[in-house]
């Protein structure tokens, strides 16, 4: 593997040449062909396609601080809303209204860019398949049980992909302007101020969060139920907020120690994936393998050792369909 270096930590690796960046469990051989993959993935793309990270992320930045506005505006009342795929799986007019914002003015300057959105993936087309096309993965408001109640705790979540590589995330809470960004190899910070995880290692010292998710099919309750009950028994705490896209970014700035969620999609953790690598920690399959974003499952911790205990502890769930 020529001049990389790698760290064991038990059978987790982590790849520590050139950015590259995350961890995956796998026994030492294989952990290596999965870490050589992933480091050609990231860095073919520069020569596949001609894309100006820096000027994405400022078009980005200028169009998720105009759709905040609109968010803010409208969260100072209750909003209306529709049933998507059941009662609590909510979309709102602002919903379709930020997404439609953030879609139009990228396509204003990067025309050739493809997206995923959340509202766009609702109709009859489903999710758009995940290509090495540059692609915008967008939850324009994540926590929309929240904002429909003017609970303070939603965000617009955008990530951008390259060869199937996230190049930037960034998720805002414009209630509570609380902004976190993210790009490939050049950190993660909080309203501009460098952010990194907190380092814990223990799940009895660990504040983890999780979600309900929006679905109440009963097998899938049942495993959720299962592992609330073991996280409030072994962690120091459980919180569940009502955003997973906030959620990973707390783990970032090291405000949580871990995140885990079966049931998600890929606009719900786009960014968040990014910001909390780029922060330092680890993001896995829950089950201890490589982080799959169209799994729909998610297990995101300050530390490779924090994140194979909360590995072992959880009861597995796999959600249908995934998103690919």
């Amino acid at each position: 593997m020529g001049s990389h270096l790698y760290v064991m930590f038990s059978k987790i690796v982590y790849c520590k040449s050139l950015k590259c960046g995350s961890y995956l469990v796998h026994g030492s051989q294989s952990g290596s062909l999965s870490i050589q993959s992933q480091f050609q993935r990231e860095h073919h793309w520069k020569m596949s396609h001609n894309v100006d990270v820096e000027k994405c992320l400022e078009v980005a930045s200028n169009l998720v601080s105009e759709a905040g506005r609109l968010i803010a505006r409208n969260n100072e009342q209750r909003q209306d809303f529709v049933c998507k795929s059941n009662d609590i799986d909510l979309v709102t007019q602002t919903d379709k209204d930020v997404e439609q914002l953030l879609m139009d003015g990228i396509r204003r300057h990067f025309p050739e860019h493809k997206f995923i959105g959340e509202e766009e993936s609702s109709g009859e087309e489903g999710v758009k398949k995940l290509t090495d096309d540059p692609t915008w993965i967008i939850d324009p408001v994540d926590g929309t049980m929240n904002f429909v109640h003017a609970f303070p705790h939603s965000c617009i979540s955008v990530g951008l992909k390259v060869n199937k590589v996230t190049e930037l995330g960034l998720v805002y809470n414009p209630i509570l302007e609380q902004r976190f960004t993210a790009r490939r190899g050049h950190g993660a910070f909080y309203n501009g101020r460098r952010i990194h995880v907190s380092g814990q290692k223990e799940l009895g010292k660990a504040l983890v969060t999780s979600e309900f998710g929006t679905t109440r099919d009963e097998a899938k309750m049942k495993v959720v139920h299962e592992n609330f009950e073991k996280m409030a028994r072994k962690a120091h705490g459980l919180r569940v907020l009502g955003s997973a896209a906030l959620n990973m970014s707390m783990v970032a700035l090291g405000a949580a120690d871990a995140n885990y969620e079966f049931g998600i999609h890929a606009w719900d953790v786009c960014a968040g994936d990014l910001i909390v690598r780029e922060a330092g920690g680890v993001v896995i399959d829950p089950a201890g393998g490589e982080f799959d974003i169209m799994s729909r499952r998610v297990l995101a911790a300050a530390t490779p050792e924090l994140a194979q205990e909360i590995s072992k502890v959880l009861t597995q769930f796999h959600p249908l369909p995934r998103d690919d």
